[in-house]
């Protein structure tokens, strides 16, 4: 499947590329002409589309994690695609992420659909949707893991399904001094992505 200047091997136990979910390759490579040198982590990888796009012709380094292994397999297909530095970890994030690797990016895709609600996706894998119980179980581990691993100065975009839910995220956020600067909404109703840019908080205690 074409996906931005990609084309993207994928099969029916991942997660397909959204139309809408190329905005978030997008800002994270504007991010990345501003941001310093430095690694760029993608968790919940699936296929691996977002962070390849992300880093293609940046020159940047990507670490790509996903528990799946056909996911990963996919994800080492797709990384033949691009010239940069790629490396697919296979594994839950705190197992596969040493403790002093840090990241000026991280972009994440977690599942946000609440379990309840699965059964509206029928064409969908349900470990590449299944959120939990509000959709956002996986998303609050992306925060914890990107509050460890990101640079002083590095930001992580994190897409979910509403501004609501980011909203509902907002507080935890701050627990591990993080917070959202801007929310933009890609695609229609009933077809799109709400993708959170959060940074280290500058707030005063």
């Amino acid at each position: 499947m074409p996906f931005g200047p990609l084309s993207i091997d994928v099969d029916d136990t991942v997660l397909l590329p959204r139309p809408w979910t190329y905005a978030q390759s997008r800002w994270a490579a504007e991010l990345l002409t501003s941001l310093p040198e430095g690694d760029v982590l993608e968790l919940c990888s699936g296929a691996g589309q977002i962070g390849l796009a992300a880093v293609h012709d940046t020159g940047r380094r990507l670490v790509m994690v996903d528990a799946a292994p056909r996911a990963c397999e996919l994800a080492r297909v797709n990384a033949e695609r691009v010239t940069e530095d790629v490396e697919v970890r296979e594994g839950q994030f705190d197992a596969v992420l040493g403790e002093d690797e840090r990241f000026v990016l991280v972009v994440a895709d977690p599942p946000w659909v609440p379990t309840q609600r699965v059964g509206e996706h029928p064409a969908d894998p349900l470990w590449a949707i299944d959120g939990g119980i509000d959709g956002l179980e996986v998303a609050r581990r992306c925060v914890r893991v990107a509050a460890k691993h990101l640079e002083p100065t590095g930001r992580l975009l994190l897409q979910l399904g509403s501004r609501e839910q980011v909203e509902l995220l907002e507080r935890p956020f701050t627990w591990v001094g993080l917070e959202v600067v801007e929310v933009r909404e890609e695609g229609q109703e009933g077809s799109s992505g709400v993708v959170a840019l959060v940074a280290p908080t500058t707030r005063s205690s």
